[in-house]
């Protein structure tokens, strides 16, 4: 093994650390056992899960902006809460049918963690769930109900990308934050 390829696995391991450790975690919770032995037996599966099921490392920025992720949970929780009673609003109309869509959203700002997190958020909020995420044209598709028209889908792409900006304000990396503030500069210059 040359020095480089020992550099990156040290590299790899390091920027892994934090998600070996949830696994090790993990494990410990899922036998209920805080022993030495399932320590033990949790570093070994995590070095297998990570070695065997490998997926491409993310390097975890670290910039957490509190003001906008508080601001993030509390919208977050708001949209739950409205989304749930528009789905049981939905659901005891006898009248009409719900409808329903599958809606392409083009992130704007995403790489693999805004994406996650923009997915996890839509489909976690009642009345969406993601059915197909295409990595490399950074786009999302959401069964959707409650969809009628056209502008319905146009109002629930544009809620989807401001979920999208409110993740990039709270834990987005330098560059896609200047880049936002690039975009609503610009947006403001233009009206």
């Amino acid at each position: 093994m040359n020095p480089e390829s020992k550099r990156g696995l040290g590299r790899d391991l390091l920027l892994q650390l934090p998600f070996l450790l949830w696994l090790i975690l993990l494990w410990m919770l899922l036998w209920n056992q805080f022993t030495p032995l399932a320590l033990v037996t949790g570093i070994v599966v995590a070095f297998f899960v990570t070695r065997v099921f490998r997926l491409p490392t993310v390097e975890l920025v670290g910039r957490v902006n509190v003001w906008y992720s508080l601001v993030f949970v509390v919208l977050f929780l708001g949209a739950v809460v409205a989304g749930a009673m528009s789905v049981a609003i939905q659901v005891f109309d006898f009248r009409r049918q719900p409808g329903a869509a599958i809606v392409e959203v083009p992130l704007r700002y995403a790489d693999d963690i805004i994406t996650t997190h923009v997915a996890v958020t839509a489909s976690l909020i009642p009345g969406s769930l993601v059915v197909e995420s295409d990595r490399h044209r950074r786009t999302l598709y959401l069964h959707v109900i409650g969809m009628h028209t056209s502008e319905d889908v146009d109002r629930f792409r544009a809620e989807v990308l401001r979920w999208e900006r409110r993740i990039v304000r709270a834990v987005g990396t330098p560059a896609q934050y200047a880049a936002l503030k690039a975009d609503a500069a610009r947006t403001e210059g233009v009206r």
